[in-house]
């Protein structure tokens, strides 16, 4: 399949300070697997069988992969959960260090004044001075009424972080598509192989013609409340679609030729951190990333309005 534009998740802005402080990383708690998903032990057939991903991605060669029961969160991390975390810890997020993070152009929020630049390769996603996990849109907007929506706006750096302090951990890259299949094993979506069976939305992602316009037929422009839609066959919630998702491990689009047959982690160093999921800006014209199977990366200091993260734990 042909390369995407870079729709997906700009990196880390050009403008703002040359060097921002490091965030504070929290004291791991003792480990909780609240609101979690207890996931079995099981294998799965690892990557894409209907050759559909982008060869910059690597999702092939498919390869058996065998895990250890694990625990999944049943929805990504809220707005209300991070609040409750950086009240806590006084964590400051790299996007409110740098001052500016990546905002949707038709989700900005504020003056003409706060948007510094537009990407160059992607000229829908704006650098917004002020937008941050408080102010997804912009200065002109808030959390207020999105309670129970995605945090966005937050690095790999300040996911771990809250981790750590939530007494849990990021998924590898493994766990999250064998938890996102929900038994359906080799199966294109997290719910089966047809996007919108009986005519219904099972996802929030893009309808209509990007990105001048959005049908929303789904419900929604940007972001959706967590709970949206159905889960899936393991009990968790919008696997695919509403914002991109961090994981534990370096990519390599390489690294499934070499990948271990048994609880794989990822490259012990790289550039940039797994993401799954797809988010609400992918369609099949550009980003057909909401597959179950489909990877992307950013770098570990970038955030933007459709990057989120859920968390993962061991099953002690």
């Amino acid at each position: 399949m042909n390369e995407p534009s870079p729709c997906c998740s700009p990196g880390r802005p050009a403008d703002g300070p040359a060097e921002i402080r490091p965030p504070a990383h929290a004291v791991a708690r003792p480990r909780s697997t609240r609101g979690q998903v207890r996931i079995p032990a099981g294998d799965f057939a690892m990557g894409d069988p209907f050759d559909e991903g982008y060869a910059g991605d690597g999702e092939t060669p498919v390869h058996r992969v065998r895990l250890e029961s694990f625990w999944m969160d049943a929805t990504t991390v809220t707005n209300a959960a991070f609040a409750a975390f950086c009240k806590d810890t006084g964590h400051v997020t790299e996007a409110e260090e740098l001052g500016v993070s990546a905002v949707f152009h038709l989700a900005f929020r504020g003056e003409r004044s706060d948007v510094l630049q537009q990407v160059a390769e992607a000229p829908w996603w704006l650098a917004v001075k002020g937008a941050s996990w408080r102010q997804p849109g912009g200065p002109g907007s808030s959390i207020q009424d999105r309670q129970n929506h995605p945090v966005v706006h937050v690095t790999w750096n300040d996911a771990s972080a809250y981790a750590a302090w939530a007494g849990k951990r990021l998924p590898t890259e493994a766990e999250w598509e064998y938890a996102a299949r929900g038994g359906l094993d080799g199966a294109r979506f997290a719910w089966g192989d047809e996007l919108t069976p009986r005519g219904r939305w099972q996802c929030n992602i893009w309808q209509g013609d990007f990105p001048r316009s959005n049908t929303e037929d789904d419900g929604h422009l940007a972001t959706a409340p967590v709970k949206t839609y159905r889960p899936n066959g393991h009990g968790l919630w919008q696997m695919a679609g509403n914002v991109w998702e961090w994981c534990a491990d370096w990519f390599d689009p390489g690294y499934y030729e070499v990948s271990p047959a048994v609880d794989p982690r990822g490259p012990d160093t790289g550039a940039a951190r797994v993401m799954r999921g797809g988010s609400y800006l992918c369609h099949d014209s550009y980003c057909h990333r909401y597959r179950v199977s489909a990877r992307s990366s950013n770098t570990p200091d970038s955030a933007s309005g459709n990057m989120g993260f859920r968390c993962a734990n061991d099953d002690a």
